[in-house]
């Protein structure tokens, strides 16, 4: 008898849980309208499945994967979505986290949205532009801010300063 009950309430968390996700926002903030729209052909036609998933279904890469971690050279970090400017080189950090991180966006680069996926509270940060999700913000980073932006490198796209930036 108690191993039915337990089954029962294991099968009833589990469903209660698929519930909640269910529930969650939908992804790419369906009810917000932004400056770049597309269908979901035509963002998954123009991205790679990898930036896809990160831009358009709030996915994540894994820790250390994107060549952009180590970029040191001045220039731009746009978003791979729209080529939005978001980041400059000047702002960008060695978090230790295995993701790009930023003490600050550009002006007018980012949204945010609440982000009460897994149990907690986060604030989600998105291109102001198309809406693709880049990552996190968090109050642990460094001076002058004490913010970091913990971004997907595979989100942003690169540009240098020039040929005379090293």
């Amino acid at each position: 008898m108690i191993e039915r009950r337990i089954l029962l309430a294991s099968v009833a968390g589990l469903f209660g849980l698929a519930t909640f996700r269910w529930l969650r926002t939908s992804p790419a903030h369906a009810a917000e309208k932004f400056e770049v729209e597309k269908t979901d052909a035509e963002w998954r036609a123009q991205l790679t499945p990898q930036q896809y998933e990160i831009l358009r279904k709030h996915g994540t890469e894994r820790p250390g994967s994107s060549p952009l971690l180590k970029e040191k050279r001045k220039g731009i970090y746009a978003c791979a979505g729209c080529d939005l400017p978001l980041f400059s080189s000047d702002t960008k950090y060695d978090s230790g986290t295995g993701w790009p991180s930023f003490w600050k966006p550009l002006d007018n680069a980012l949204g945010e949205t609440k982000d009460t996926t897994f149990g907690m509270t986060r604030t989600e940060v998105h291109c102001r532009r198309c809406g693709g999700h880049m990552g996190h913000v968090f109050d642990d980073g460094p001076k002058p801010t004490g913010l970091r932006y913990c971004i997907d490198g595979f989100g942003l796209v690169f540009h240098p300063a020039g040929p005379q930036a090293s």
